[in-house]
């Protein structure tokens, strides 16, 4: 590998509040457990992007919202689409990143070559 090519990014998809099919209660334990461990991956990370359920993790209420702030501060993007925020009517309960629209999301997925999905 080239020293001069930086290397790419990893953006990370989350489309719902839980990883995996089944158990809701599980699939919110290991989205938890997802989300602190990506802690140490942060360097590697250079975005979030949550749709659908998937916003509800950064919106006032939510157990993860402290964890995904500290991913927020750590330097990784988190982008939150809009449409799903108005959807949920969770608009003004934003509390880690930010809202996006979906050409913004689209513009981060088609610029990267690593898309991580729980």
């Amino acid at each position: 590998m080239n020293s001069d090519i930086e290397k790419q990014k990893t953006v990370v998809y989350i489309n719902s509040e839980n990883m995996g099919a089944g158990d809701d209660g599980l699939g919110g334990l290991l989205m938890g457990t997802f989300l602190s461990t990506l802690e140490d991956f942060a360097r590697e990370v250079s975005h979030i992007l949550l749709v659908n359920a998937g916003v509800k993790m950064v919106c006032t209420g939510s157990d993860k919202l402290e964890t995904m702030q500290a991913l927020a501060d750590s330097g990784i993007e988190i982008l939150s689409c809009t449409t799903c925020l108005n959807h949920y009517r969770l608009q003004d309960k934003v509390g880690a990143g930010s809202k996006s629209t979906m050409f913004s999301i689209l513009e981060v997925l088609t610029g990267t070559d690593k898309i991580l999905t729980p």
